[in-house]
């Protein structure tokens, strides 16, 4: 095979469920058990180990993907924001590639193992006699994580490594990826091997005599007899889910695409597609660049908060001429509101007599703290809290640091003024 035809472009496979047993093994095969074997044995901290396993079997690990020389994705831990964890390992030279599918064709056997997802010892062993290393060595497995843990592995690099152990069992062609090897690339180079093989042993026997003169009979193949022309109707389309899908972890490979920019793409084409299936329509029909990065923004699966962005996040700013700060607090307007929880953000006004009037009775007939009133808002006396009501007669609860005058997008709009307060007091 050519390295070009080896490097195959990854497998995504969806989230693992639960393995909420704590006696039930991760690995049920022993290749699956010697890849966790290395993570063990290449491990600073047992601790980790621990908290590692403890994540991936209660499924805070999300989709996996798996490419050559690395598995990636979301660990979810204690933070709102899901941490992205990678495992590194070293792929196959072309030679070794050459000595590996050389000793699996010399034996059917190996071929069928392979074809019935299973790795036999036998096949390993012919691995190792042609000098080609399968399965990973101690500290061959290299782990890392966006996390601050600087731990060899975190947490959330042990949770991956031990959800891929599951995967292995299922299925040892992911080992071969890793290794640098597509599935289907190489079945094919098995299959020309095998009937390079096939031919070679033929011409090296004579063939049979021939000891009948009998004439062949006419037949018609049962392909061609049972085929029929009725087609049956086509099924109803299914319904649509009840929310977007999440983008799959997208590896980093030389010469691609940035892969946070693409997940970031995908993530906004599936809510315009998840829209337009269940309204007919597209809502999302910005006004400005300004409305348009927002609703990008809100959508984005790696925004991070107020005080931490991602690169891409930053260049979204700055393409529209504001800073990560104006679009961070922008986006958590839109997840308010949408349009109208950024309007609320940005366009004080004068709301006319009514519900804004009651709204502080309400208040105070609920026992909770007087507020000020200026213009659409309302404010505690110490400067931390702030309802703001929009023009759908909803509030817009607001939190700063006390004194400050730095006012965040914080918890639900509610059309109950004592609703909206608990929901950002919880209670």
């Amino acid at each position: 095979m050519s390295e070009t035809s080896r490097m195959g472009s990854g497998r995504v496979f969806p989230a693992l469920p639960a393995h909420l047993d704590p006696t039930e093994p991760f690995a049920a095969s022993w290749w699956g058990n010697a890849w966790i074997d290395a993570l063990e044995e290449s491990a600073l901290d047992q601790a980790r180990l621990a908290r590692g396993r403890t994540y991936a079997r209660e499924g805070a690990v999300d989709t996996i993907t798996v490419a050559p020389g690395r598995i990636v994705a979301y660990v979810h831990g204690s933070r709102p924001r899901p941490y992205r964890a990678e495992i590194r390992l070293r792929t196959m030279l072309p030679e070794h590639w050459d000595r590996f599918l050389d000793a699996v064709a010399a034996d059917p056997a190996h071929i069928a193992a392979l074809l019935d997802k299973d790795m036999p010892h036998a096949l390993a062993a012919a691995a190792d006699r042609a000098d080609v290393q399968l399965l990973p060595g101690a500290r061959e497995l290299s782990p890392s994580c966006t996390c601050p843990d600087r731990g060899h592995p975190c947490k959330h690099a042990a949770a991956l490594a031990y959800q891929t152990a599951r995967l292995l069992d299922a299925d040892p062609f992911v080992l071969l990826l890793l290794r640098g090897g597509e599935e289907q690339d190489l079945l094919d180079e098995l299959s020309r091997r095998n009937a390079h093989k096939s031919a070679a042993e033929q011409r090296a026997t004579p063939p049979p005599p021939t000891t009948s003169a009998e004439p062949e009979l006419p037949g018609t193949p049962a392909r061609d007899a049972l085929t029929s022309e009725y087609r049956p109707a086509l099924p109803p389309p299914m319904a649509p889910p009840a929310h977007p899908g999440e983008p799959p972890v997208l590896p980093s490979l030389p010469g691609a695409p940035d892969a946070t920019s693409l997940e970031f793409l995908i993530t906004d084409a599936a809510a315009r597609a998840h829209a337009f299936l269940t309204t007919g329509a597209d809502p999302f029909t910005a006004t400005s660049p300004w409305h348009d990065a927002v609703r990008l923004a809100a959508s984005h699966p790696g925004l991070t908060g107020r005080r931490t962005f991602s690169r891409q996040f930053a260049e979204l700013a700055r393409s529209v001429g504001r800073t990560p700060a104006d679009l961070s607090r922008a986006a958590a307007a839109w997840r308010q509101g949408g349009e109208e929880g950024l309007a609320v953000l940005e366009s004080p006004w004068d709301p006319p007599a009514g519900p804004f009037d009651r709204a502080r009775g309400a208040l105070a007939a609920a026992d909770l703290p007087r507020m000020t009133i200026h213009r659409n808002a309302l404010t505690t006396a110490d400067g931390s809290l702030q309802l703001r009501f929009g023009h759908d007669n909803r509030w817009y609860p607001y939190r700063s640091e006390p004194g400050a005058d730095d006012w965040w997008p914080e918890g639900e709009a509610d059309m109950d003024v004592v609703g909206a307060v608990a929901g950002v007091l919880g209670g």
